[in-house]
């Protein structure tokens, strides 16, 4: 698990503006990690993860697309039924919204990365990165906040 920065950029919503920033990005050699597009009433809303940020930023701006850089949370999940369901469950029992999350699939056989933008960023992280079991505990007698 690591803290990896997030492009969001806002697109018009016609057809081959996604297209023309993947293939910008494919032609300059640099892998889209993880990728979620939003349908909103004004411009989509494109957020992604890449290999290459300096590179990224540098396309975007050849195209004259505005965008925002946002630290975000990327997990290795197991690429398996209620894998994501867990991680989101440790974040609950301690309180931790998630604000937006999205997942990808990642090379490694049997494993997809899951991005997550939290309400405590370094909290989550600190959650995730301890043993499942130790987690499951209540906080301070409380009991999880979904189970209320």
């Amino acid at each position: 698990m690591e803290f990896v920065p997030e492009v969001t950029a806002y697109l018009e919503n016609k057809p081959g503006r996604l297209a023309k920033i993947c293939s910008a990005l494919a032609q300059e050699k640099v892998d889209i990690r993880a990728l979620s597009v939003m349908e909103t009433e004004g411009p989509s809303v494109l957020r992604f993860v890449t290999t290459n940020l300096e590179t990224t930023k540098a396309v975007l701006t050849s195209l004259g697309t505005e965008f925002k850089i946002t630290e975000v949370l990327a997990v290795p999940l197991e690429n398996r039924t209620g894998a994501l369901a867990k991680v989101l469950e440790r974040l609950a029992a301690e309180h931790i919204n998630v604000e937006y999350a999205y997942v990808s699939t990642m090379a490694t056989p049997g494993k997809s990365l899951g991005i997550f933008h939290t309400s405590n960023p370094k909290r989550a992280s600190q959650i995730l990165s301890e043993p499942a079991n130790s987690t499951t505990r209540s906080v301070g007698g409380r009991r999880p906040l979904h189970s209320r």
